[in-house]
């Protein structure tokens, strides 16, 4: 007898790694390499940070498919945590990842995106362009799941392309005077204050590697699929990143990186003239739109799957007939539009990355109190390397957290005050009596979850 079709459209393995690869390549890596020089001047240092950078995400990416495989929901963190530790650490982490996690990236990538087109182009508003952006692609993933992922594999395609152009005519481009084998002082700026501040820099460029969990409710095969989603655009991106990197770096110098935003445009002025550096600078613009609609995509599930699990957010878990979460779409674009119009540019980025660091810290940490406390959960996907993986994760990810409380503490306070903000709004709803409910603990399966109602 002939199965029905399912009624939500689901997502495959290649629209997953284009979700991901969009994720990551975007904002963080057209952007961040500006505030890195300013404090290190080792080429072979700059380069390193993207390498580390690659090794912590591909550690994460590993643990995250265990999780992802074992606990196959829509919610990534926010499920993860609730599972692992206790529905207010599960509810702490959704509630960052709504307010902060998406939202802000999406505006960060949203006022980059004007920044280079101002950039080409004088004229041009920058945060009505941001705005515009964002209401657009906002609007295309509202017409369908269908739409909005043929739509998101298609802007990859074009992203990925262009970067291999760039990378081609960077690697032929005349060479600068930096050296990037290492003497002794370069290896000695690897322990350094500045690098570990910088690492955040690019924990942020490579923050997306985690997208595809957000919508494991959604994936086809999860428990094939989400490892392999994982792992393969991360390691697509991590040799992306660093090649993009060594190009930036060999082509253009130092001091006219420094501080500066438009990474990407200057280096493309560099390698082929003012002219058709204008052109590489407005479709480095063009791009950014697909990390938009990435975290336009990906974003919602997270408020969409809160609401699922506490009755006083139950309006944000309303879908439309399609499957579609549209009012936790709609409620993350008025977060964007809010960072956009009210945020500054480097602190949104440390303040969003610290943030985002600590709660994949405890989720990777997760993976160990899973395995002690539930070690006849099935797992069809076991993290390679274990326990070393893990382990190189949270060192490097705790050194980084430290460093930027010691020598960012505004930004990092600020993250630590959204976490507090969310633990008094969990407690309001405890005390109201709306955080219960009697069929489920927050956090667990539910008989619907991740399907249209």
């Amino acid at each position: 007898m002939t199965q029905p079709r399912p009624s939500v459209y689901k997502i495959g393995f290649y629209t997953g790694v284009a979700i991901v690869v969009a994720n990551m390549v975007g904002t963080g890596v057209f952007t961040s390499l500006g505030f890195q020089v300013l404090g290190t001047h080792s080429g072979f240092a700059l380069l390193m940070l993207w390498l580390v950078g690659g090794v912590i995400a591909l550690c994460g990416a590993l643990c995250y498919g265990e999780l992802a495989a074992a606990l196959p929901r829509s919610g990534g963190e926010y499920h993860y945590l609730s599972r692992i530790y206790h529905p207010a650490v599960g509810f702490l982490s959704g509630w960052v990842s709504a307010t902060v996690g998406f939202a802000a990236p999406t505006a960060l990538a949203a006022i980059a995106l004007g920044s280079y087109a101002k950039s080409v182009w004088p004229d041009v508003h920058a945060n009505l362009l941001s705005l515009a952006v964002v209401l657009l692609i906002t609007a295309v993933h509202l017409i369908s799941s269908q739409v909005g992922s043929r739509f998101q594999v298609a802007v990859t395609v074009l992203k990925v392309a262009l970067l291999i152009l760039f990378i081609g005519a960077g690697l032929l481009a005349e060479p600068q005077p930096l050296r990037f084998v290492p003497a002794a002082a370069d290896w000695r700026e690897l322990l350094t204050p500045a690098f570990a501040v910088s690492l955040i820099y690019v924990s942020y460029a490579y923050s997306g590697w985690n997208a595809a969990v957000y919508m494991a409710g959604e994936v086809e095969q999860p428990q094939r699929n989400l490892p392999r989603i994982l792992l393969g655009g991360t390691a697509l991106v991590a040799l992306l990143y660093v090649v993009l990197n060594y190009v930036f770096l060999r082509t253009t110098p130092l001091d006219t990186l420094a501080g500066q935003l438009e990474v990407g445009f200057l280096a493309a002025n560099q390698i082929f003239g003012v002219a058709v550096g204008k052109f590489m600078g407005a479709a480095i613009a063009g791009l950014l739109i697909s990390t938009v609609s990435s975290m336009v995509f990906a974003g919602p599930r997270i408020i969409q799957t809160m609401g699922e699990d506490l009755p006083a957010l139950h309006w944000l878990a309303r879908r439309s007939r399609r499957g579609l979460p549209v009012r936790a779409t709609l409620f993350q674009a008025l977060l964007t539009v809010v960072f956009i119009i009210s945020g500054t540019f480097e602190q949104v980025l440390l303040y969003a990355g610290f943030v985002l660091n600590l709660f994949t810290f405890l989720t990777v940490l997760g993976l160990f109190v899973l395995r002690l406390r539930q070690p006849e959960l099935p797992r069809p996907y076991r993290t390679w390397g274990y326990p070393f993986t893990p382990l190189l994760f949270l060192l490097l990810n705790g050194w980084t957290l430290v460093f930027l409380l010691r020598d960012k503490y505004e930004e990092s306070l600020l993250g630590l005050g959204t976490v507090l903000a969310g633990l008094v709004v969990y407690a309001i709803i405890q005390v109201l009596g709306a955080g219960r409910r009697p069929a489920a603990r927050v956090g667990e399966e539910q008989p619907n979850a991740g399907r249209a109602s």
